[in-house]
């Protein structure tokens, strides 16, 4: 779980759509969660991992902004706009594994030409059939 700290977050809560009936309409509970992400202080490759993950949910001044609206209350939007802003930071610090280049043996590369040589022949059986004299 990343420390982020409080300094580097700033919360509003707005009125929003979702569960809450009549309650909705009178009760701000969606939770806006804005991160400056250069107070983040992350590595530049984790912060480009970041910026491809957040997507749209970043703004041109290097802010991240999740709104959390899925339950009733403040404290439960907050503690998931929370959640999520953590999970999203740890995915990007997370370095993906390189990818090894493989190379098929000379049998598969036969086994590759012996296949399709006999799907070819398979469809050159498929022309007009001409009457012999």
């Amino acid at each position: 779980m990343a420390e982020i700290p409080e300094s580097a977050i700033s919360e509003r809560f707005l009125a929003g759509s979702g569960p809450g009936g009549q309650n909705v309409n009178k009760v701000a509970t969606a939770c806006q969660l804005r991160v400056d992400v250069y107070a983040l202080g992350l590595a530049p490759d984790a912060w480009r991992r970041l910026k491809a993950l957040a997507g749209s949910r970043m703004t041109a001044d290097g802010e991240l902004i999740i709104l959390a609206r899925r339950f009733r209350t403040q404290e439960a939007n907050r503690a998931d706009a929370r959640a999520r802003l953590s999970d999203l930071i740890d995915a990007a610090l997370k370095r993906p594994e390189r990818r090894i280049k493989t190379r098929p043996s000379k049998a598969a590369k036969a086994r590759r030409i012996e296949g399709k040589k006999a799907r070819g022949s398979v469809k050159a059986m498929r022309g007009r059939v001409r009457p012999s004299d």
